[in-house]
């Protein structure tokens, strides 16, 4: 059989969408797909959400890709490739999750900085037992940092991992995280575009071999009510034109040693602090994470090497200076996630926003922080909404899907609760 092409896009409510296609397709090439998907719920309910046209007529939209942008995928005789998407007329679709972190580069780009990204996913293995009822893998052994058969006794990881350096993704590490049966996964920084098509990738590839183990790899943020949550957290730095990291004043790193420019991006990502949970802490699921306390980032507030603040500064200097933000979570579409960051840090160097005092607190009993996200999602849709400057920023037709949708799905989850909440979810993300 000759290799045929798996065509993807990555949707509104990160879902991945796609079609295979020929042999012949291998190449440069485009694909049409039903513009409507972008008012398509979980539920698969189709709802007249903004800019989705649902009411008028249903058209086409384009996916176009480039041949460089084709690899080979982890299914036998089969290449993958994202693409990007386009209006009928030709136009570069607002509503594109990929096409939106490409203009936040842009963005940045402009100011002669290119943003890098390195991104830490975390996840719980789920089983279903004799009643057909999902319930956590069986890890008896597992504990934090495990490794090896008591961390995965089927070894499902080995064989992500040995698929992952066939296909070139650059990972970092494999762990099991604070709470069995629970998993970290981290790749390497790569330009801001590349490195989110590799965690897209990645995680569908991971989601898909742990199923023939029987295992549902789920990135959603608490899909165990009483385990620990599951984060997506965004560490970014910028190459300057001279090719140098621009967070770095040197070989040390940390809030001793900031820059204006890591001052701007924090100051930013304070300023734009609930709107931002808006959109990268997207479910109702998602506020079951979000709390104080729960290292989760739930406050308004930024430190060095703490893991209980929301923008944590590393204490590495030189090439490997960065800020890392906490908020966000595996149901986030991770194009619109990083979009989102890379905006709001932007508009606080360009407005010059005050950046508040350092924290002090231990955030568990003590913080110096006031201010939260919200405490559902109801609240955080609000707190977008209201935040007009970060909305144009993101881009206001993607803003106003995204609004229209989450405030459906607050409706639909508003009696749903423990297994229920989380079986909603837990198959798509």
């Amino acid at each position: 059989m000759k290799d045929r092409l798996r065509v993807l896009f990555c949707d509104h409510l990160s879902i991945m969408r796609g079609k295979y296609l020929p042999n012949h397709k291998i190449g440069d090439g485009s694909t049409r797909f039903c513009r409507s998907v972008f008012g398509v719920h979980y539920d698969r309910d189709l709802l007249n959400a903004p800019h989705s046209l649902v009411y008028q007529g249903l058209p086409d939209m384009e996916l176009q890709w480039r041949h460089d942008d084709i690899r080979d995928c982890w299914e036998p005789s089969t290449k993958v490739v994202l693409g990007d998407l386009y209006d009928d007329a030709g136009e570069k679709l607002p509503l594109c999750p990929r096409g939106t972190l490409k203009r936040a580069v842009a963005d940045w780009q402009a100011h002669g900085l290119t943003p890098k990204l390195g991104i830490e996913l975390e996840a719980y293995a789920m089983q279903a037992d004799d009643k057909g009822q999902l319930v956590p893998y069986d890890a008896p052994g597992g504990v934090v940092y495990g490794t090896g058969p008591f961390a995965d006794p089927l070894r499902f990881n080995d064989r992500i991992w040995e698929v992952a350096d066939k296909m070139g993704f650059p990972l970092e590490m494999i762990t099991a995280e604070f709470d069995s049966p629970q998993f970290e996964y981290t790749l390497t920084f790569d330009d801001a575009v590349k490195a989110v098509d590799d965690i897209v990738l990645f995680r569908l590839m991971a989601r898909e071999i742990a199923m023939e183990y029987g295992i549902i790899l789920t990135f959603m943020p608490k899909p165990v009510a009483e385990g620990g949550g599951s984060g997506m957290h965004i560490n970014f730095s910028f190459v300057d034109e001279t090719g140098g990291n621009a967070l770095s004043s040197g070989a040390r790193g940390g809030p001793d040693h900031m820059n204006d420019l890591a001052r701007g991006c924090l100051a930013g990502l304070i300023h734009h602090h609930k709107g931002l949970a808006g959109l990268i802490a997207p479910t109702a699921n998602s506020y079951m994470r979000l709390q104080p306390g729960s290292l989760s980032g739930y406050w308004q507030n930024w430190g060095g090497d703490h893991r209980n603040v929301t923008t944590r500064i590393s204490s590495e200097g030189g090439a490997k200076a960065r800020l890392e933000h906490r908020m966000a979570d595996g149901a986030a579409n991770p194009y619109t996630a990083t979009a989102a960051v890379l905006q709001a840090a932007r508009l606080g160097v360009e407005n010059g926003y005050e950046l508040p005092p350092i924290e002090t607190g231990d955030g568990f009993e003590n913080t110096d922080a006031k201010q939260g996200t919200a405490i559902d999602l109801n609240g955080a849709v609000n707190d977008l909404e209201r935040d007009e400057v970060l909305a144009r920023a993101v881009g206001p037709e993607l803003v106003a899907n995204h609004v229209f949708m989450k405030r459906k799905e607050v409706q639909k989850t508003r009696d749903l609760e423990g297994d229920a909440l989380r079986d909603f979810y837990v198959h798509f993300v």
